[in-house]
């Protein structure tokens, strides 16, 4: 291994934790320790993001503390306004519609608000699936948008809602919808050399911490980082630092695999490679939740932080028609809400009503380009259907693609 590579400690500005998620995070950084140690005192980035979101009972994701919300770390869309999942709604309906006995698929559902939001819209629009399946492996999630659900949906509606922990197999029809779930797959981090991507990955420094530290030249992890990268490394400089998911396309072949036809809709914080891998940005693009504050070391507070990297779409593009879908349409989430109406669904109760107000607010948020509007983007994938999908008509970018 060569040397490791020091970081400034961002925690001392962030909120202390609690006396029972300061113990929680030490049982996390206890069980990483393990399996570094396990692995001869080193692991892949990707190896580490896995285990602080996901170890069972422990990671991020799989553990009890509240992730969203006022309360939580950060919020998203669905949380923000029922308006976001209205308008997605007119969005899916068509898809849904042009399926028989369709089935909707959101894994990441979260605390459930989108599904909430979701179901009734599509009731009224004449396009309910048969089943409203949620991928959800953390049990104690789970239970929470069970009583989240319970609370917002009536029974007809909630008899449609069955939770499963792995991709549906076998379903002839069905359109998936996954919001901010892209941005949390475990990605590989890489240093540009001359000899060409060295794998960055997590190590213990001479304190105890842990520290950033390149393994050797490994030549099946530079080939695989060049085939995904393509020719935007080459214009990194030597040095540069970033991240590429090569989890992507197994596990977007998995997920849509058991669909013969349908649609997927896609939603999340990224760029096309060619804007997102530029020679300026030498950094990489990790993210880091935490009360609602954001920082980009993924190193501090594991198993009590949510960690992110912007998506390449360009790479989803690719794993989605290297599984046998068509990229049917890609934009940002301001053009796609808008064309779905979004701000049509305010309801008219006069300036100074404060639900409307708030309304008003989270609008902004979903659309400005300074908040959600341009940073979100969307994709649409569809399977055997022969319909343009609604969404992309005020602007298409799949030319960036």
């Amino acid at each position: 291994m060569t040397r490791a590579t020091a970081h400034p400690d961002p925690s001392s500005a962030l909120p202390p934790p609690a006396p029972a998620a300061r113990a929680h995070g030490e049982r996390v950084r206890a069980h990483i320790v393990s399996a570094l140690e396990a692995s001869g005192g080193w692991l892949s980035f990707a190896r580490y993001m896995a285990l602080a979101l996901y170890a069972p009972g422990l990671g991020y994701y799989s553990a009890g503390s509240t992730k969203l919300g006022p309360a939580g770390d950060f919020i998203t869309a669905p949380e923000l306004t029922p308006l976001f999942g209205q308008a997605l709604a007119r969005q899916l309906a068509p898809m849904l519609q042009a399926l028989e006995c369709p089935v909707l698929l959101e894994p990441g559902a979260g605390t459930g608000a989108l599904a909430a939001s979701l179901l009734p819209a599509l009731d009224a629009l004449g396009a309910l699936p048969a089943r409203y399946l949620v991928l959800e492996p953390s049990a104690e999630l789970a239970a929470r948008q069970r009583a989240h659900l319970a609370e917002r949906l009536p029974e007809r509606l909630l008899a449609r809602v069955v939770w499963v922990a792995s991709p549906p197999e076998g379903e002839r029809a069905g359109v998936l919808v996954a919001n901010e779930v892209l941005d949390a797959l475990p990605v590989e981090r890489f240093r540009v050399s001359t000899e060409g991507p060295l794998r960055l990955g997590v190590a213990l420094d001479e304190t105890g911490g842990f520290c950033w530290r390149a393994a050797p030249f490994e030549p099946a992890f530079a080939a695989a980082v060049r085939a995904q990268l393509g020719d935007v490394l080459q214009g990194l400089p030597a040095g540069a630092e970033g991240e590429c998911c090569l989890l992507l396309a197994p596990w977007l072949a998995t997920l849509l695999g058991g669909f013969e036809r349908g649609g997927a809709v896609f939603i999340d914080y990224g760029l096309p490679r060619a804007e997102l891998y530029l020679p300026e940005r030498t950094g990489g693009t990790l993210r880091c939740h935490y009360r609602h504050r954001a920082h980009d070391d993924p190193l501090v507070l594991p198993g009590l932080q949510d960690i992110t990297a912007w998506v390449d779409f360009t790479a989803v593009a690719e794993a989605a028609v290297a599984a046998g879908w068509e990229v049917a349409g890609f934009t940002t989430q301001a053009h796609y809400l808008l064309d779905g109406g979004l701000a049509g669904l305010l309801p008219d109760t006069g300036a100074a009503d404060p639900a409307a107000l708030q309304d008003l607010q989270a609008l902004k948020t979903l659309l400005l380009p300074g908040e959600m509007g341009e940073r979100f983007r969307v994709m649409a994938l569809l399977r055997g259907l022969e319909l343009s999908p609604p969404g992309f008509a005020l602007r298409d970018l799949r030319d960036r693609l």
